[in-house]
């Protein structure tokens, strides 16, 4: 077995990982998107495009589970009435969190994203990131492609947003 295939194995069962849970514990305390070195999960990443060059960024997101609640309506009605709850998303936490990164770096085009982590109220991904105007990228035959791509991400063009269009 070797290297990328250990660590496939290791991350089908996170919770008996080593740091796995001191990593959450650090990672609440942290702001919710933070570029990160290197990823946490390269297996994952190499396999979603990533590349240790010039021009690709990695950024770990958090996001809160569940859906959402509405604000309380002012005036008298019965509460079941008021339409407070229930409300799904019709995104994934996936795509919904890829898009928050691409807001935060405008100039960066989002190519994939991976879960790395997730408690009882958040979830972590890493989100790979390419700059499409850095000469490596522009020169690179495998990822270039992506100079003609604007704004995928909110066009549902990544693996997460391909899987709520239900391709």
């Amino acid at each position: 077995m070797n290297l990328y295939q250990s660590i496939r194995n290791a991350w089908k069962k996170p919770k008996e990982l080593k740091n796995y849970k001191n990593n959450l514990i650090k990672w609440r305390k942290e702001p919710a998107i933070k570029r990160v070195e290197k990823p946490t999960r390269i297996d994952r990443a190499r396999s979603l495009g990533y590349k240790a060059k010039q021009g690709f960024i990695v950024v770990r997101a958090r996001i809160k589970k569940g859906g959402r609640k509405r604000q309380k309506p002012s005036g008298g009605r019965k509460p079941k009435k008021s339409g407070l709850s229930h409300f799904t998303p019709k995104k994934g936490l996936q795509r919904m969190t890829e898009e928050r990164v691409a807001r935060r770096f405008p100039n960066m085009e989002v190519l994939n994203s991976y879960q790395v982590g997730d408690d009882g109220v958040s979830k972590w991904f890493e989100v790979i990131l390419v700059d499409p105007n850095h000469p490596v990228i522009k020169r690179d035959k495998n990822i270039n492609w992506i100079l003609n791509q604007k704004r995928r991400v909110f066009r549902g063009m990544t693996s997460a947003g391909k899987k709520t269009r239900n391709l």
